[in-house]
């Protein structure tokens, strides 16, 4: 698969890493251009792709990466949704790393307003809860997997992302829709920045 990629830092990376080790394409964009991302892409090998956010939007599976703050801005500098799958991998913060202050999304998990401001796009939340290095770092510890949370409206598009999260090695638990579990996983729920392990193999 190709999976187009919003945003460049550390979490879109990590991610990155994960997907090309599982045998997929990413195309990296920032609000920079593609030429800003040549370094990026060549440390991470030949299947990374320096992409427009326009060329990454237009893969069927597409996460977003950027910090809360910019989130807005990107979204509506895309052409309209066609049915792809959105990963919003974001937390409700403003700033950046290493100077966060909570944001005011009221009662809402962060994917609704994603789902808001990408009408057309079927959001999934996901991996919102691990720390950078957790994602980065080897799925598997000690035969036991690294946990996954995901949670979106639509069923289809979770069970997507679900089966591309279990073959990066995760063991991926469905924690409902977007509002519930997307609050229970993203900052400020039970759930962020846990790294749960789970052993031996579980049903469906």
């Amino acid at each position: 698969m190709e999976i187009g990629i919003l945003g460049a830092g550390d979490f879109a990376q990590a991610f990155s890493k994960q997907a090309l080790k599982a045998g997929h394409k990413v195309k990296l964009s920032n609000s920079r251009g593609p030429d800003s991302l040549r370094e990026i892409v060549n440390q991470l090998g030949a299947r990374a792709i320096a992409a427009t956010k326009e060329e990454a939007a237009e893969c069927e599976m597409v996460l977003l990466a950027v910090p809360w703050d910019n989130v807005p801005e990107t979204l509506a500098s895309l052409p309209p949704w066609k049915n792809q799958i959105l990963i919003d991998g974001t937390n409700p913060f403003h700033g950046k790393a290493g100077d966060f202050t909570p944001a005011d999304v009221g009662n809402l998990s962060t994917s609704q307003l994603v789902a808001a401001l990408a009408p057309g796009a079927r959001v999934v939340k996901a991996l919102n809860n691990m720390r950078v290095a957790n994602l980065e770092a080897d799925p598997v510890v000690n035969g036991a997997r690294r946990v996954a949370f995901i949670s979106a409206d639509d069923g289809d598009a979770k069970k997507q992302v679900g089966t591309v999260l279990k073959a990066f090695g995760y063991s991926v638990i469905d924690l409902g829709n977007l509002r519930d579990g997307g609050l229970i996983q993203q900052a400020g729920g039970p759930l962020a920045g846990r790294d749960l392990l789970e052993q031996g193999e579980y049903p469906e």
